[in-house]
């Protein structure tokens, strides 16, 4: 499934080294990538709470599953940070769309767990060239319920089932129809202003939070421009780095202000149109990609 890099791409890298695009390629993932101080992550992460505190509690599933980065400005921001888009370049090329954001994140003491699954089952894009750069904004270890991941899992494409397990963040608690080994996994631990990156294929899931803290993340999802959606309705998209000669998508428009009101109408309006979507590989909602 995974393309390697050629060797001029590689030479020519920005952040990561040849051994961590080499593992990237050969494991689906890599870790830990600082991609800002740890005051900086803890001051937005100090914004996102002094929101959830103005609006008397944490943000609804809406607000924390489908593009966050439209409704707020400093998200908007971090999904332009040179560091993230340095190390995504490096791994797809330098024309880059931001293509969805979502918050992942579990209170303290939740029961609420992730199974074992595969994005690439639920997204209806046209390839796998897709990474996720999940930042952490708060400690992301594993009594927190860090992300774990089974390493080269993105190798091979797995069917799935509906479990409708209780506290299973998934939509229907999917999982993959296979045994996983456990003692196989990787726990990806983070500090707060790192970053993971992982492969839209990789095999993944989460425990549930026994910290005393939350566990804050954004996972930012960026793919290059040559991508196309193909099941699901027309989708948009923000220009990150480089150019778009496709124009596969649509162009997302830029919030002026937190939660303004254009584009909180169309929010709302992308929103709708994908949780309509009916269950199965064309479901994009969001929900069915939780870590």
């Amino acid at each position: 499934m995974s393309v390697p890099l050629t060797a001029h791409s590689t030479a020519s890298a920005k952040l990561l080294s040849p051994d961590a695009i080499s593992q990237y390629h050969r494991d689906g993932f890599y870790f830990p990538i600082k991609v800002m101080s740890e005051a900086a992550a803890c001051a937005l992460r100090d914004r996102l709470e002094s929101y959830e505190k103005a609006q008397g509690g944490p943000l609804d599933q809406v607000y924390r599953r489908h593009k966050v980065h439209l409704l707020f400005t400093w998200l908007w921001q971090l999904i332009h940070n040179p560091n993230i888009l340095d190390a995504v370049e490096d791994l797809i090329g330098p024309n880059i769309l931001c293509w969805s954001s979502s918050f992942f994140i579990k209170e303290a003491h939740d029961p609420s767990f992730v199974s074992w699954h595969q994005d690439a089952t639920y997204w209806g894009l046209s390839t796998d060239d897709v990474v996720t750069a999940w930042v952490a904004l708060s400690p992301s270890t594993i009594p927190a319920g860090a992300m774990r991941v089974v390493p080269r899992s993105h190798l091979t494409p797995f069917e799935h089932r509906d479990t409708f397990a209780p506290n299973n963040m998934l939509t229907r608690g999917q999982e993959v129809m296979v045994d996983i080994d456990d003692a196989t996994a990787v726990d990806l631990v983070l500090r707060p202003g790192e970053m993971s990156l992982h492969h839209v294929g990789i095999v993944h899931g989460s425990e549930p939070n026994q910290s005393d803290d939350r566990r804050i993340g954004l996972a930012i999802r960026y793919i290059p421009t040559h991508v196309r959606q193909i099941k699901g309705p027309q989708d948009g998209a923000t220009l990150v780095r480089g150019v778009d000669a496709f124009g596969h998508f649509d162009k997302d428009l830029t919030p002026e202000t937190d939660f303004s009101p254009a584009v909180l109408a169309l929010h709302h309006r992308i929103f709708d149109r994908h949780s309509k979507l009916a269950p199965g590989k064309s479901d994009t909602s969001g929900k069915a990609a939780a870590s």
